[in-house]
């Protein structure tokens, strides 16, 4: 028997008409749809007049695992599998990743049915250059391990985007405001393509104190990469500097932080640096 196909169908972020033709067409013949939320998708099949055939099962973070085995041997017993994540693409900080992975160690046919994503979205209205950019997906939570994974992106040339928590945005913003510089730009892309569509540009700094007042739904964040002045900075120069601050009775560590965030370099180098010396 011929192995199956796996198909990584993107579901609308906001509007049910931005879904395609062909994900109607595909919810309708999948012999097998993994979704990350089944009452969502039955929801959204009803909103297209898709009548759902195959065999539907949960599939979300905590049993991506597990179920993964369950739906390659479906795969591998020729059966069409969909995922569809409660919006935009499966894989992209949504379940889909390990599954997608395993397929393709198999020698099974992956293939995508596009559609919107929150990532594109919102680097598209942000404002802010879009010819290179990354994704960083989710901050860290804790604070120690945010402030290392911002500090390592201080130098980072290309427009970012993050994805962040309501609940954390305003923590979110100050740690970016503190290792990025507050006057850095960037926008906070709320509610994409839904009714309540926000889309709030300004530095980094302003930015965390209006979400200090308390934002709701979902959030995407697009900030502006570094813009290096002149020519990078000579690692030498920037150890001198905090040489010089520290016997103005700066103490070395901020003398440090302050010399790294001016020349846009990851403090965690210039401190390495120091050491060395």
């Amino acid at each position: 028997m011929d192995n199956g196909r796996l198909v990584l169908a993107g579901a609308p972020i906001g509007q049910v008409g931005d879904a395609s033709p062909r994900l109607r067409a595909a919810l309708e013949t999948a012999d097998v749809v993994a979704a990350e939320d089944t009452r969502r998708l039955r929801r959204l099949a009803g909103e297209l007049g898709a009548e759902i055939r195959g065999r539907v099962v949960s599939y979300y973070d905590a049993n991506e695992a597990g179920r993964a085995a369950e739906l390659l041997q479906a795969l591998q017993d020729g059966r069409t599998v969909l995922i569809i994540t409660d919006a935009g693409m499966p894989g992209v900080s949504d379940p889909g990743y390990r599954l997608t992975h395993l397929a393709v160690e198999a020698g099974i046919t992956v293939t995508s049915l596009p559609g919107p994503s929150a990532v594109t979205t919102a680097l598209a209205v942000s404002g802010l250059p879009s010819d290179r950019f990354c994704f960083e997906g989710f901050l860290p939570r804790k604070p120690g391990e945010r402030a290392r994974r911002l500090d390592a992106l201080a130098g980072e040339e290309r427009t970012m985007v993050f994805f962040e928590a309501p609940h954390r945005l305003q923590a979110g913003l100050a740690a970016m405001a503190e290792a990025l510089g507050a006057d850095r730009p960037a926008a906070v892309c709320r509610e994409l393509t839904k009714t309540y569509e926000e889309v709030r540009r300004g530095g980094l700094g302003e930015l965390a104190e209006w979400a200090a007042k308390g934002v709701k739904g979902e959030i995407t964040v697009v900030v502006a990469g570094h813009v290096p002045e002149n020519l990078p900075p000579v690692i030498e120069d920037l150890v001198a500097e905090v040489a010089r601050r520290a016997e103005t009775g700066v103490p070395r560590k901020q003398a440090i932080v302050d010399v790294a965030k001016a020349a846009g370099i990851p403090k965690r180098d210039l401190y390495d640096a120091v050491h060395r010396g």
